[in-house]
């Protein structure tokens, strides 16, 4: 290949003097030209860089634009409708933990009655996700939108809002279950504290403020030994980090109450099953076990005491919930700044006749026409309460809230669900 200098001389060889000093310059000249060649292709390599750096950081903002479960305005459309109130003097309801137990029966009232609904759940796998799935399947069926996030996540709550005025929050969002405490204990701090602030700081600023009611639980009451609870109770000896968690949400709802006008309720639940339930709860893993012929661990409180709980079907504490937003006054805040006293209220939502765990077993064996396998274990130093007994006085006459199911019959509705999602078959009709 013949080099720079060859292609600069004549192709055909002559007879001619060389001037040293037009060579010099040539040389000069080849220098610079290389220089600034080599000057130029550097710039062109540095556009070409960035060019290439700005169309990834492009791409992978894309990227994650579409990965994201929210945004958009095909998003918002679908948020709007969700929404859409379609009852004279009806409501816009955020539901958080909308894919859980509690959030989904909840949901399907609303929507059930013309309210609208938009729901928010970060289906984490505390237990199944699949079930959450399938709850939002659900939920979507009759026309509930299920925004996949995290309440701590300020700037999907932020826009829900920009999206939609809602006029109520309905807060069931929260890390569950007194045990796995023990196990992870940052995940209830994470939900229970940090996303409860996270969500009162958004309501608080919107405008109009809407009305909260939210998940409080029978734990706040811990090792109370006087009976039935009340919520004139003293509530400060927790048995567990849950029921140390709701009680500190008690404590910051109030805050938020007094300094930001916003309408609260806290509902202290009483063991709530049913269909579509949780399958940490006892009554859930107990049919498991007694169909699977595995063995089931039923705790017992000092002096081989038989626990006993308050449990109450689904369908009465949806009830409560209902009454609570219908009763909930409105928020006097704007924009963060109070104009006026709020309503503040905190009931029991319970059935007010516990029952015991080995009376539970034995309905279940009725149900399932199967013996269970029992073990008996004393009751573990894990953050369990020997017995929950609801006074629901206050939320009867405030809420007209009047449980209906007794545990016979909500356990055998329970049942004939757990058989059919579950795809089991009934050699014998439940009795």
């Amino acid at each position: 290949m013949p080099s720079l200098q060859d292609e600069l001389l004549p192709s055909t060889p002559g007879k001619f003097k060389i001037d040293h000093r037009v060579s010099h310059h040539r040389q000069l000249h080849r220098c610079f030209s290389s220089t600034s060649t080599m000057f130029l292709w550097a710039l062109f390599l540095i556009a070409l860089t960035a060019s290439y750096l700005s169309f990834q950081s492009f791409i992978n903002t894309g990227n994650r634009y579409f990965a994201a479960s929210w945004g958009g305005i095909q998003w918002e459309s679908q948020v709007r409708s969700s929404a859409q109130i379609r009852r004279s003097g009806g409501m816009s309801v955020l539901v958080t933990g909308a894919a859980g137990f509690v959030g989904t029966h909840v949901s399907l009232a609303l929507k059930k009655r013309g309210d609208g609904v938009v729901g928010l759940d970060n289906f984490n796998n505390y237990y199944d996700p699949s079930l959450k799935k399938a709850r939002k399947a659900l939920l979507q069926n009759q026309g509930v939108l299920v925004v996949e996030g995290d309440i701590n996540d300020s700037r999907l709550l932020a826009k829900l809002f920009d999206v939609v005025p809602f006029t109520h929050v309905m807060h069931l969002a929260a890390q569950a279950g007194v045990r796995y405490a023990m196990e992870n204990p940052n995940s209830y701090v994470h939900s229970n504290i940090a996303g409860l602030v996270t969500l009162l700081e958004t309501c608080k600023s919107a405008d109009p403020q809407p009305a909260v009611v939210w998940a409080s639980s029978s734990s706040v009451y811990g090792l109370n030994e006087k009976v039935p609870f009340s919520e004139l109770d003293v509530t400060d000896q927790p048995a567990s980090l849950y029921a140390a968690t709701k009680k500190a949400g008690e404590e910051i709802t109030h805050t938020y109450n007094h300094i930001y006008g916003l309408s609260i309720t806290g509902l202290r639940f009483f063991t709530v099953y049913g269909p579509w339930g949780r399958p940490d709860m006892a009554y859930f893993s107990f049919t498991r076990n007694i169909l699977q012929g595995k063995p089931i661990t039923i705790y017992r409180g000092k002096e081989q005491v038989d626990l006993a709980r308050d449990f109450t079907y689904i369908d009465d504490i949806v009830k409560g919930c209902v009454g609570s937003l219908d009763t909930s006054g409105k928020s006097t805040g704007s924009g963060g700044k109070k104009k006026g006293p709020a309503p503040y209220r905190i009931f029991n939502l319970g059935n007010t006749s516990p029952v015991t765990v080995p009376t539970l077993v034995n309905i279940l064996e009725g149900h399932l026409q199967v013996k269970a396998k029992r073990k008996l274990v004393d009751m573990p130093g894990n953050g369990d309460v020997p017995f929950t007994h609801a006074n629901i006085s206050l939320a009867r006459q405030e809420l007209g809230y009047k449980p209906t199911t007794d545990l016979q019959t909500g356990l055998k509705k329970f049942v004939k669900w757990y058989l059919s999602y579950y795809g089991y078959h009934q050699s014998k009709p439940l009795n």
